[in-house]
């Protein structure tokens, strides 16, 4: 029973820590581009738009499909950029705990 007492402690420290990691990602910002930098999109940490830059050259209205296209790229490489940092932050906050193959955290 010694084991299941420890494994509860464990399992106490990592619920508080995941809900340290869901406060702290309220605060990451992460920024991704497209159009050599031309669309810029900034998420926060769980994936909401926090906001959108265009270079004004874009706001054209022959080239409305291009701009549509920069900003779904640079939303979905914000997107890979973001996935990337919480993956790093877990790991970290883990600290070597080993999971079993495909569980992912937080989400």
């Amino acid at each position: 029973m010694k084991n299941l007492g420890q494994l509860m402690k464990q399992a106490q420290a990592m619920q508080t820590k995941m809900a340290e990691m869901q406060e702290k990602l309220e605060t990451i910002e992460i920024s991704g581009s497209a159009g050599a930098g031309m669309v810029t999109v900034t998420l926060n940490g769980k994936g909401a738009i926090r906001g959108i830059k265009i270079d004004p050259s874009l706001a054209k209205a022959d080239e409305i499909e291009i701009l549509e296209d920069l900003i779904s790229a640079a939303h979905n490489d914000a997107r890979v950029r973001l996935d990337q940092k919480v993956q790093e932050e877990t790991a970290a906050m883990m600290g070597g705990l080993q999971l079993p193959p495909g569980f992912k955290l937080p989400f």
